[in-house]
């Protein structure tokens, strides 16, 4: 393989702030913030909103969407 043209790939923590889930894998994003993890070591941070924990898909919790209320908006400002 060629020498320094691959990125750094380190176990990372990523932080679902929505629903406070954070979980240990590795990837090869970079990032400035740093949090101490469970086993003590200090791992790079990544913050997201969204993960399996806060996914309906995943959840099986359904968003409501007001449909009805965009529908009639919308017929309502271009109605002739």
């Amino acid at each position: 393989m060629k020498k320094d043209i691959h990125p750094n790939y380190r176990e990372v923590v990523f932080h679902d702030t929505s629903s406070d889930f954070k979980f240990l894998t590795r990837s090869t994003i970079e990032t400035e913030d740093k949090v101490k993890w469970e086993d003590g070591n200090e791992y790079p941070l990544v913050k997201v909103e969204v993960s399996s924990a806060s996914h309906p898909f995943y959840t099986g919790k359904k968003l409501f969407v007001d449909t009805a209320g965009r529908v009639e908006k919308f017929n309502k400002r271009y109605k002739k």
